[in-house]
């Protein structure tokens, strides 16, 4: 669906955030003032970017009938005043005077609209801010506080088969890269009969439960505080789990097999929560029956496994994803903050690291026949922000092993991984048991500046009645690390900024999951950025294997 963006701003930057918004909705088509109005009966969705008057009196007429036939109409950063009343009836409000630029807080008031599900309650936003006055037959979906009251700010009204949405926010490219309100947009611009139902539940199933605190309990945790989703089902085969799960989450159903699972028409989507050798085998049982799949990750062991699941999905128009949940950590998002805002000019070495000197994990995490070997545990995460930060798969990877230590573990007792891409650009990681001194957790190197992330040990001490002090330490990779920036300046040196962890999300992965299935907004994990991960590990298993010898990808590119 094309979407129609009659736009009058001159910032080119802030136009190409907004088309790079809507193209999640239909193909952007932009018209800027000088132009001649096009044929709005064309377009599905329409976009006012900023004042229409250049276009004259008559595009609110057209407008109106087009959004009484169906269409979606949004007006961003602009609202009519007191002088353009022939803009009143069809978007249902007006305009009071335009505050000074800074930042303010929106928040949610329309809970019960499809426009603000899943949003945060409350939001910064840097821009100027118009407050609105509603009409009767408008409802508030988003208000902005202003010494202690809430104004409207984005004001909904339905005309005819189609909807108008008011918002008085978004005149600036810095209040566009808000992820809030870039949903928002979105969600706008589709058509009432698209839009998700109120109550509408999907119903989730895990397989897996796991131990207590395990990953299928995240899932459940996630699933209930995920409007739109609800946890129906888990298929476990030890009973004890399966008794454990039940009193985690009365009234749910508890099947001892997958397929028992995938008889269940209740449940729609599913997280597999196994030990990664059952990944690949279980989520094709469950596309092959139907059901939405969320796979934790690794997704499997190779890039055959990953292109078969994938093709599977496609044919039967199932979602396919993958628990990257570390994506969301509050330290790589700082970093990717970092690196997309220019900080380092261009990164041209990427190095991550995660270890200690003590003895590996007795469970399958550290069986290569389960957990795929050392590699494919923790470089799951940790080659997968390699690749994000590098926009994408390296062309050869070596990688070398030791067994020197550990014996009563089948994993490697260390692996080191380097990348190497076609332009130059290098990256590692490191996973050991081995490493008595800890490197760093981050170390990115680039043209304007390079930046560092230590491990932040956390330690809970207390005193207990009849054993005095207890001390319980945290895993040493679970906390943000703590990241320092430092930049060269001709004449000056070398100056150092401490950078602070983006403000955590949880359980993020959920909402756009929901999002996705809701609304068909983009999915943040797809498979095939999944496959190039897959891709890495095998990579570095195989060279580890043949004694460090180079593996170059096939899905690399320039």
């Amino acid at each position: 669906m094309p979407v129609l963006i009659l736009s009058t701003r001159a910032d080119e930057r802030r136009r190409a955030r907004l088309q790079a918004i809507v193209r999640a909705v239909g193909e952007p088509v932009v018209f800027g003032p000088d132009s001649t109005l096009p044929d709005l009966w064309r377009f599905g969705a329409i976009v006012l970017d900023g004042d229409p008057s250049a276009w004259g009196s008559r595009l609110g007429r057209e407008l109106t009938r087009v959004v009484e036939a169906g269409a979606s109409l949004l007006t961003l950063g602009w609202a009519p005043g007191p002088t353009e009343r022939e803009w009143v009836p069809i978007l249902a409000t007006t305009a009071g005077a335009v505050t000074q630029a800074g930042e303010v807080f929106a928040r949610v008031t329309g809970a019960g609209s499809p426009l603000t599900v899943r949003l945060p309650a409350e939001f910064p936003i840097v821009d100027r801010f118009t407050p609105l006055a509603p009409a009767d037959d408008a409802t508030v979906a988003i208000a902005v506080r202003i010494g202690l009251r809430d104004l409207p700010a984005v004001v909904e009204a339905v005309r005819g088969r189609g909807r108008v949405v008011t918002c008085s926010l978004g005149a600036s490219e810095e209040a566009l890269e808000v992820g809030a309100l870039a949903r928002l947009i979105r969600r706008a611009l589709r058509s009432r009969e698209a839009g998700e139902r109120p109550g509408r539940n999907i119903g989730v199933g895990i397989v897996g439960y796991g131990p207590l605190g395990g990953m299928g309990y995240h899932h459940g945790l996630a699933t209930g505080a995920t409007a739109g989703l609800e946890l129906v089902a888990v298929a476990e085969p030890d009973v004890d789990r399966r008794k454990t799960a039940e009193g985690d989450f009365p009234g749910i159903r508890a099947f001892a097999s997958v397929e028992d699972l995938c008889e269940d028409d209740d449940v729609e989507l599913v997280f597999v929560a196994t030990p990664p050798v059952h990944h690949a085998s279980i989520s094709a049982k469950l596309l092959t029956a139907g059901k939405h799949v969320a796979c934790e990750k690794p997704l499997c062991f190779a890039e055959a496994e990953v292109d078969r699941l994938i093709a599977l999905a496609g044919r039967n128009r199932l979602v396919l994803t993958v628990h990257q949940n570390r994506r969301w950590d509050p330290d790589f998002v700082a970093i990717m903050r970092a690196v997309d805002g220019g900080l380092l000019g261009q990164v041209f070495n990427v190095e991550t690291f995660v270890g200690s000197f003590e003895h590996p994990c007795r469970t399958w995490h550290s069986d290569a026949s389960v957990s795929g070997g050392a590699v494919y545990d923790w470089g799951a995460h940790h080659l997968d922000w390699i690749l994000r930060i590098c926009g994408g798969p390296p062309l050869a990877v070596r990688a070398h092993g030791h067994k020197r230590v550990w014996h009563d573990v089948t994993n490697l007792d260390q692996i080191r991984v380097r990348l190497t891409w076609p332009d130059g650009r290098e990256g590692e990681f490191v996973h050991s048991d081995v490493a008595a001194v800890r490197r760093p957790k981050f170390y990115l190197q680039g043209t304007a500046g390079t930046l560092v992330g230590h491990y932040r040990p956390v330690v809970f001490e207390r005193i207990l009645p009849g054993r005095g002090y207890v001390a319980e330490p945290a895993h040493h990779a679970e906390a943000p690390a703590e990241l320092v920036l430092a930049r060269y300046e001709s004449g000056y040196g070398v100056s150092e900024t401490r950078l602070p962890p983006a403000p955590v999300e949880p359980f993020a992965f959920h909402r756009n999951l929901a999002d996705h299935l809701h609304l068909g907004e983009p999915l943040a994990v797809t498979p095939e950025s999944v496959r190039d991960v897959v891709a890495v590990l095998a990579a570095a298993e195989r060279s580890s294997r043949e004694g460090g010898a180079s593996v170059t990808l096939a899905s690399a590119s320039g």
